[in-house]
């Protein structure tokens, strides 16, 4: 799956597993606290919350689309799960 990142070309791994679906995010974050934050904004915008949150991606989209379960990131050690 293409998914803009810091690195031109950067591409991300989805996973379909028996417990949910895995993304291995790559370079699309560097960490599970700045997707995890991005995530957050998202999740209020689309339920209409006030516009207090800070920016995010419009890749973000692409990621929800999958519905994952867990997302891992290149230069984290931390796994993200909602």
């Amino acid at each position: 799956m293409l998914i803009p990142g810091h690195t031109r070309g950067h591409q991300s791994l989805v996973v379909s597993c028996c417990d949910g679906t895995v993304i291995l995010a790559g370079q699309s974050y560097d960490s599970a606290s700045a997707y995890a934050r991005d995530q957050r904004a998202w999740a209020a915008r689309h339920d209409h919350e006030p516009e207090v949150l800070p920016p995010y991606p419009a890749w973000i989209e692409r990621l929800h689309q999958f519905d994952p379960a867990r997302i891992l990131f290149a230069h984290d050690q931390t796994v993200w799960e909602p």
